[in-house]
């Protein structure tokens, strides 16, 4: 995303995909393309919580992420 607000991280091994497949979703694999979403409250401690909303694609589940994200705004 050619943008200066945003941060790139590679992970090659995959490893948080595998983690939060794992994890958060409860399957064997790579999580691609997924957003999980966290409030202020949230507290990792070995898997962090509470998830206001998760979903992928990205793109396909947009509207869905701007209902879960608004409300963490204060929208």
């Amino acid at each position: 995303m050619p943008d200066a607000r945003v941060t790139h991280f590679w992970d090659g091994e995959h490893v948080i995909g595998q983690w939060f497949a794992k994890q958060v979703d409860d399957y064997e694999g790579i999580a691609w393309d997924a957003y999980y979403l966290y409030g202020p409250d949230a507290v990792w401690e070995t898997v962090p919580s509470p998830l206001v909303g998760s979903g992928g694609t990205i793109y396909g589940e947009r509207a869905t992420l701007k209902m879960h994200l608004l409300p963490v705004l204060g929208k």
